[in-house]
């Protein structure tokens, strides 16, 4: 009975998990997960909060308990990383974030002992690189990713400069944040366990704004300021790593430091590349194959293997190589220009401009609408019998075929979008 017990809060907390939109496939890796992250009690709770922000208030309803109560729960949540916590008009307001990214990148964000970090980095491992379907519905479930390529900046043209926005610059994020905190990367720390990590830096995994704010509260990210945050980006530039950031374009709450050998978005991105899990910068390289030597250094550093080298079919040299770019997934972040000794590869602006969610609330809804998920967003409560009717109903919407499903998505996206982004 207790095993059944036990399996029942963790199914529950899966199922809570997967209702967000990038969702948490179950499976037996994704459980031994959460059993080290959360106590049967925990996943119990936990598996009962609504998707939005919510108040102590709110949880102590759900929870049908003491407010003092309550708040004790969601502190010892909070001081984990399972949940993050900001002041909103000096009151507490609380989220649980998705497990990416979220608290499973949390968990591996400093140096731990309460928990066994080999183990979890094994489980990650297996549950990310090994099994598919997380890293599927993560980044491929949809026209929204998750993600966006910000553009190394030390490569720019003052002519490119001219056409490159603020929110496309990872410079500009860190100098408008309220809040900036540094953590251990969670994808080399979780190489670092299975002895395939490489020698970037660790300490350079980049949070802002609101999630910074609970990171740093409760000491799983160090406060910087905006001219350490600087010299952390040149560091990142210095050692060839792709800023990969939230896809928004207002208060931006990560930027990754990517390597391509250890880090999940450009694994993926090599893995699944047809499938555009990333969405690209406005930018692609551009050769100049009548002045490139073949030397191979952009195929080396690209992070996810768009420059290959082919033959220049030139009769005086059978054997000469040239640099060859596969458009369809580049990244366009502009490292191979940087690369390039003979300075043959160029920055040019894409045909069509890539277009980025507003911020958080539009990309979620965005996703949610795209994944036959946005039920989820509007009638969350699911203790009330009522408000899980409503979704199943709503949830027929998405059961509907193809043109009728458009057309409904579309009428959703429209009203509720709006009023939604209204509100915030």
């Amino acid at each position: 009975m207790a095993h059944r017990t036990l399996k029942n809060s963790y199914s529950s907390l899966s199922e809570r998990l997967n209702r967000f939109p990038q969702g948490a496939p179950p499976s037996d890796l994704l459980f031994k997960i959460l059993k080290i992250l959360f106590t049967e009690k925990e996943a119990e709770l936990v598996s009962t909060l609504p998707i939005k922000p919510f108040t102590v208030e709110k949880a102590a309803r759900i929870w049908k308990m003491n407010i003092t109560s309550a708040q004790k729960i969601l502190d010892e949540l909070a001081g984990k990383a399972i949940l993050v916590d900001v002041q909103q008009n000096g009151k507490s307001v609380y989220t649980l974030p998705p497990p990416m990214a979220g608290f499973f990148e949390f968990s591996m964000m400093r140096y731990r002992k309460e928990i066994d970090q080999k183990l979890l980095a094994e489980l990650f491992y297996q549950y990310m690189n090994v099994e598919e379907d997380f890293i599927k519905e993560l980044f491929y479930n949809g026209e929204t990713p998750l993600g966006r390529t910000f553009i190394h900046e030390p490569v720019l043209s003052s002519e490119d400069a001219l056409h490159v926005l603020d929110y496309e610059r990872a410079s500009e994020v860190i100098q408008t944040a309220s809040h900036m905190g540094v953590g251990v990367c969670y994808c080399r720390h979780k190489m670092q366990h299975l002895n395939k990590a490489c020698d970037s830096p660790m300490d350079i995994c980049m949070t802002f704004n609101s999630s910074a704010e609970s990171l740093i509260k409760h000491g799983f990210a160090r406060s910087v300021d905006k001219m350490e945050g600087m010299d952390l980006l040149q560091q990142a530039y210095e050692h060839n790593l792709v800023q990969f950031g939230e896809n928004v374009r207002e208060r931006v709450n990560f930027i990754c430091n990517c390597c391509g050998c250890c880090c999940e978005a450009m694994i993926a991105q090599r893995r699944f590349s047809a499938l555009n899990p990333i969405l690209t910068t406005n930018f692609l390289p551009e050769i100049e194959v009548d002045k490139c030597t073949g030397c191979g250094k952009c195929v080396n550093i690209c992070p996810v293997e768009a420059m290959t080298l082919i033959s220049a079919n030139d009769p005086k040299n059978p054997n000469r190589k040239i640099a060859k770019l596969d458009a369809e997934i580049c990244l366009g972040c502009g490292l191979c220009v940087r690369a390039c000794p003979d300075n043959v590869i160029k920055l040019r602006q894409r045909n069509k401009r890539v277009i980025t969610p507003l911020n958080s609330v539009h990309r979620v809804v965005l996703m949610a609408i795209e994944r036959g998920k946005l039920q989820n967003l509007i009638f969350d409560n699911r203790v009330l019998f009522s408000h899980r009717a409503l979704a199943a109903l709503l949830g027929v919407i998405f059961k509907l075929p193809p043109i009728k499903q458009i057309l409904a998505s579309k009428q959703i996206r429209s009203r509720y979008l709006e009023a939604v982004l209204k509100r915030m």
